[in-house]
This record gives structure tokens, C-alpha cells and sequence, in this order.
């Protein structure tokens, strides 16, 4: 970080000036890759060599904290950390705090929630602390692109801090919105420092390919084109795999990433990248903060973010220590889909986070999330997002998982809400301008950042010329093509019934009753087959000759399940009873076995896809199929249309074992819910 003959970029001692001598609450606002870091732990070595406590700095990712400890170690600045995942290390991390051996330490934003580490650990520092740091600062306001409302926490703590603390906070993506109400919550002696945003080592280039295969196509000609090893930016999970296992269909060294992945996982894959031992990691925004390669030779969306703050931000990690590196904006259908996706569910309703305080009111003892499922027909990742903004508004209180009704009154800010969203559609639509811009890329991103000292780059596509084609090999386009066709979905069994059971299952499913691992041709809506399932179930109502031929390939070439299916059945439906029964008998006739319909379906319930969590989709299934006349014995292949949340298949596999049939393997068309998740 620091060497011989090293020199401070404009902007990094006027910062350390304003927190060491003027002792100013600053917010610094600068380029990525600018040396945000070096300013803190700079300020922090300094104002402990002038006998002061240690800094604490508020960081938002454990991965980006690793980083943050090893660069610290780099220029003689001791610095520990307080999280999940070092527990082995508090009593020792406790101790150098207490013994004035620690000059930085580094917590989450959760962290300011844990009672023990106010009442215990921060009294006990030696020296007090000496200054305070937000890192991401964007993320303390709801106008930002990564708002997290456990950074609203750090605010009560800014505020009762003695006003002989200086306080730094620093970002590199905060437009005039986000620094205002940054300056509201921190106070209006804000002192703010500011530089150009723009980015001289990037070539910007926009490419719109609005099929998935000429994209496919795109990435595996130009990829070995791009210098040095890179990113490349998928929007959902799925993508990732995709992407990931075409790129190596070509001989192409590339790997998936994302929050599915162990801890473990990711970081020996970061290794890999920042090694050069591998030439893109294909990832979700779960590569993000947390990561620093300098000499990043590229980064490739392979669909359009949703802001462009969040498009600065990725791009940024590329080109921070080489001179050029390239940033390629490839965009396509499914994009405005996922995006809307995205704002829609980015914050909880005031309807739902009223529901969730009802049934911890009503219950009179305080819920957990598991009873909270089975009494509200809400997902988790929704009851969690409403938990954790009625926590940090002081509404609900959690002790050892059970979440209790405050005796705090709480209104819902309906208002805010309705603004923050409609900011995410303009958003939307400034970034889709960017798309089609014919002016220079990053004079139209700086501009959007509120950089006042944004002007034309004279290196972007558009500034000169074009660097890498937007046409594709028809053929490779072929190949691609074929590549998502074949891209099937492992169904995992259920192994355990929802708490609380359904009907008179209760506990762990008897292994000798749990369905085998089954398959789903694609995901719903998806490329490959998925926009060919959506079609002929909802506008054709009868699912074509192409998807019954493409199902019985990946039954008998490429799943091949042992010991192989002697029988066909099919999940009956009331409101469509031809459609998964047609379909599944056609399939058997074309694998050359018998279907027989031994399942009945004996009473109407709501389309699962309207329950929105396990327990409830669980529930909605419990008793309404059984057995009709006897059930063959031997291996059965039980085919339903779509699959969500799996409790249909588990219930009437369940059914047709205890009914004396043999393993059974289930198939369904596409899946409706796993695999496409974003992050």
C-alpha cells in the first residue's frame, strides 16, 4: 500500500488534517480505488501515537474487513475485529482492546446491537475511543443503493460520541440526495471533501445483445480478448452457474460466485482471481465491497444493474493499479423484469411489517421466525426484512431469537417508502439512458454522481471508437443456444417436515419415504426453455411436441436415474386436469412405460405460488391427494408442470411409497423458485 518515495494522492492529507488537527465529523466522498482506507488508518495511527484510544470502524462486509486488517497490518497499524465468524478470537481481541494493544477495531453495524458489546466491551477500551469511522457511509440513508437500516444504529452512537471525537465517514457513491441525508442524520457541521469521481484507467463500452446466447456467444470470443483476468456481473444466482459452466464448455477458465457459496468456497475463489489462476469470476453483487484486486483487468455486466451508482461501484474494481482496463455493459431482455423484481420487493410494506407486529403482539410471549412462518403466509427473507427495520426502530426486541412487542409506539412511514421507490423507477431509467447515451460514458456516470468536475473522458467507446464488436458467430450462437437448452435443475428431496408438521407427518421424513434427487428441465420464464413453458401453459394451455421431446432426452440420456422408472404418474389438478396429466402421459409413451393416474386430487386449494413461505406451502398441500385403486409396485417417475417450494412432489411421493410403490424420481417441466435467486 505504502512504499518508498510514496506520495499522498490530492484530497488524503486534507482529510487526515480535518479529523487529526480539526477534529471535524467529515464525510469523504471519493473515487474507488482512490485510498479511502489509507486516510483512516492513518488518522487512527496517528491519533493513537498522540495517546489517544483506538478507532472504531463500522464496516458492512466480514470479507471486506479481511481486507481492511491486511492492509492495516501493511503500514505497522494494528488492527483486530469483532464478528461471527472469530469467536475463538474475542477473549483475545477483548484483552489487546483492554491493554491499549489495538489501534483499529473493526465491527459490523449489528454488532451496535449486541448489549455486551456496549455495556462491556467498548467501556472497557483503554484510552476510550479515540476516533470513529463509517466505511460506505451510502449505506446509513434509504435514499442510497445499498441502504441497510443497521447502519441507522450508528447514527444514536455518532451522536452520543463526545463532540472531541472526530468522526470520518467515506463512500464513493453518494450523489447530492445521499450526501444531504447523510449531513441530516450526522449533523450540519458536517464538514464534506470531495473529488473527481471519474476514472481514467477505464474504456467504457455499452453493448445491447438481448438474447441470452448471443451474449453466451459474445463473452466466449471477446473474453480471451480482455487483458488480464476480471469480473464478470450476473444479476441473479442462476446466471452465475450459466454463465459460469458455457464459459467452460469453451475452454474458458471461469468459475461461479455468489452467497450460496461457503465462506470457505469464496475466498479460495478470490484467491484464485486475485492469483490470475483463473480468468473471470462469474458473480452476483456478493463480489463486491469486500474485494480488491489492483490489477483487475476487466469487468462485464452480463445484464444492466439497476443504477447507475450501483454500475460506478462494480466497475470501480477494475484498473486501480494498471493504466487501462476495460468496463462492457452488456444489457438484454430479461433485465427490466429482474430490476422491477428488485424495487418491488426491496422494502417491506407497511401492511406486512403492521402483520408481523400483530402476531408478536397477539401472542402475549414473544414469537420466533419458524412460528412467525406458520402464522403468516409471508416469505422469511420478507418477515427478516420487516424484523430487522422494527428492531432498529425500537418497535420489537429480540432475545435468544424470540422477537417481543416494545412498549414504543411505531408508525409506518408510508410517504418515505412510496419516495424511496419511485426514486429506484427514475433510477432505472437514467441507467437505461446510459444505455443508449451517444455522449461519453463516464461524463454521463460522474455527472449522474454529482461530480462537479465531470467532462468528457476522451477514451470511452463513445469518445473514440468501438472496442469489441456487437455481432456475433451465428454459429457460436447455435452452440449457445443447445448450451441452454440442456441447462437442468437438480431438485434436492425434503428430508424434513415444516415445524410443527402438516396433517399427521410430523419431524424428520423416513429416508425409506423421501423422494429421489429429481430434475426440473429449466427455470421458469428463463432462457433456454423456460419463456417455452411460460407460453404454453398460459397462452397455449397445452405444453408443445419440442418440451415433451426435451423432457424425455434429459430423462433418458442425461439423468438416467437407477434403478431406471418402470411406471409413469402425474400430480393431478383440479382447476387443469389435462394439462400435467396430458403432458406426463405423452412423455411415458414416448419412454415406452405405463402411466397409470393413482393420484386423486380430493379438494380445491389456493395455487401454491400465492403461499409465500415453506410452512404455508406445506400447509396448503396437507391432505388434499390420495391414493385411487392400488399403486404398482417399482421405481415411478411422478411429473409435475412447475415446481416452487417442493412440498407437492414430497406429500404425494410420500403417498405413493406408503401405498407400496418403489423409489420415486420427480421431474417437473421448470422451476418456479430455486436457482433464479438474486442477491
Amino acid at each position: 500500500m505504502i512504499g518508498p518515495g510514496a506520495v499522498f494522492r490530492a484530497g488524503q492529507w486534507e482529510a487526515i488534517k480535518a479529523i487529526v488537527h480539526e477534529k471535524k465529523k467529515t464525510l469523504v466522498v471519493q473515487r474507488t480505488g482512490w485510498g479511502k482506507s489509507i486516510v483512516y488508518f492513518l488518522a487512527a495511527k496517528i491519533i493513537r501515537d498522540k495517546g489517544a484510544g483506538p478507532a472504531i470502524l463500522i464496516s458492512p462486509l466480514l470479507s471486506l474487513m479481511r481486507n481492511q486488517i491486511e492492509m492495516a497490518a501493511r503500514i505497522g497499524v494494528q488492527a483486530g475485529t469483532l464478528n461471527s465468524a472469530n469467536e475463538e478470537e474475542w477473549t483475545l481481541v477483548e484483552k489487546e482492546l483492554q491493554n491499549g494493544a489495538c489501534d483499529v477495531l473493526l465491527v459490523s453495524p449489528e454488532r451496535l446491537a449486541n448489549p455486551r458489546f456496549l455495556s462491556e466491551t467498548l467501556p472497557s477500551i483503554k484510552g476510550g475511543i479515540g476516533l470513529f469511522v463509517v466505511d460506505e457511509a451510502h449505506c446509513i440513508s434509504d435514499w442510497g443503493h445499498d441502504f441497510r437500516p443497521d447502519y441507522r444504529r450508528i447514527v444514536r452512537i455518532i451522536k452520543n460520541l463526545p463532540p472531541n471525537i472526530p468522526v470520518l465517514a467515506t463512500t464513493a457513491t453518494a450523489n447530492d440526495r445521499v450526501v444531504e441525508d447523510i449531513r441530516e442524520q450526522l449533523g450540519p457541521d458536517l464538514a464534506i471533501l470531495t473529488g473527481s469521481l471519474a476514472r481514467a484507467s477505464l474504456y467504457l463500452q455499452n453493448i445491447q445483445l438481448s438474447d441470452q446466447a448471443e451474449r453466451l456467444a459474445w463473452l466466449a470470443v471477446n473474453l480471451p480478448r480482455l487483458p488480464g483476468a476480471g469480473i464478470i456481473y450476473c444479476l441473479t444466482i442462476a446466471d452465475c452457474k450459466r454463465v459460469a459452466g458455457w464459459l467452460q464448455t469453451q475452454n474458458i477458465e471461469a468459475l461461479e460466485y455468489h452467497g450460496k457459496l461457503s465462506t470457505g468456497e469464496r475466498e479460495t475463489r478470490e484467491q484464485k482471481l486475485i492469483q490470475n489462476q483463473v480468468k473471470a469470476l462469474v458473480a452476483t453483487v456478493a463480489l463486491g465491497m469486500g474485494f480488491d484486486k489492483p490489477d483487475l483487468g476487466f469487468v462485464i455486466h452480463y445484464q444492466r444493474p439497476g443504477s447507475l451508482v450501483s454500475y460506478y461501484q462494480q466497475v470501480g474494481r477494475a484498473g486501480r493499479a494498471v493504466d487501462d482496463a476495460f468496463a462492457i455493459l452488456l444489457s438484454g431482455r430479461e433485465d427490466d423484469e429482474i430490476q422491477d423484481y428488485f424495487i418491488r420487493t426491496a422494502f417491506p410494506g407497511a401492511w406486512e411489517m403492521q402483520q408481523v407486529l400483530k402476531v408478536i403482539e397477539d401472542s402475549g410471549r414473544g414469537l420466533t421466525i419458524p412460528m412467525m412462518l406458520s402464522r403468516l403466509n409471508n416469505s422469511k427473507t420478507r418477515i427478516e426484512k420487516c424484523l430487522k427495520l422494527l428492531e432498529v426502530e425500537g418497535a420489537v426486541a429480540r432475545s435468544e431469537g424470540t422477537y417481543f412487542r416494545t412498549a414504543n409506539p411505531w408508525v409506518p412511514d408510508r410517504k418515505r417508502a412510496e419516495e424511496v421507490t419511485a426514486l429506484r423507477y427514475q433510477e432505472l431509467e437514467r441507467i437505461k439512458e446510459f444505455v443508449a447515451t451517444k455522449n461519453c460514458l463516464m461524463e454521463f456516470v460522474a455527472g449522474e454522481l454529482g461530480d462537479p468536475f465531470a467532462t468528457p473522458c476522451g477514451k470511452c467507446a463513445n469518445c473514440q471508437q468501438p472496442f469489441f464488436a456487437n455481432k456475433t458467430e451465428p454459429e457460436l450462437v447455435s452452440r449457445a443456444i443447445e448450451f441452454l437448452h440442456r441447462d437442468e435443475q437438480i431438485m434436492e428431496p425434503r428430508k424434513q417436515w415444516p415445524p410443527g408438521g402438516i396433517g399427521k407427518w410430523r419431524g424428520r421424513i423416513p429416508p425409506e419415504l423421501q423422494n429421489k434427487e429429481g430434475r426440473c428441465l429449466c427455470i421458469y420464464g428463463d432462457a433456454g426453455w423456460g419463456r417455452q413453458v411460460a407460453i404454453d401453459k398460459y397462452q397455449r394451455n397445452r405444453f408443445g411436441d419440442q418440451l415433451v421431446a426435451a423432457a424425455v432426452d434429459l430423462i433418458h440420456v442425461r439423468w438416467r436415474p437407477q434403478p431406471a422408472p418402470a411406471w409413469v404418474t402425474a400430480i393431478p389438478s383440479l382447476r387443469r386436469p389435462e394439462l400435467a396429466s396430458g403432458f406426463a402421459q405423452r412423455v411415458a409413451e414416448l419412454l415406452g412405460l405405463p402411466f397409470y393416474p393413482v393420484l386423486v386430487k380430493i379438494r380445491e386449494t389456493p395455487e401454491q405460488k400465492t403461499m409465500q413461505n415453506s410452512s404455508q406451502q406445506a400447509l396448503n398441500v396437507a391432505d388434499a391427494f390420495q391414493i385411487k385403486g392400488v399403486c404398482p409396485g417399482g421405481p415411478v417417475l411422478l411429473i409435475d408442470d412447475l415446481v416452487d417450494s417442493r412440498w407437492t412432489l414430497t406429500v404425494c411421493g410420500v403417498l405413493l411409497r406408503e401405498a407400496g410403490s418403489g423409489p420415486v424420481y420427480p421431474f417437473a417441466l421448470a422451476n418456479t423458485a430455486g436457482g433464479g435467486d438474486p442477491e
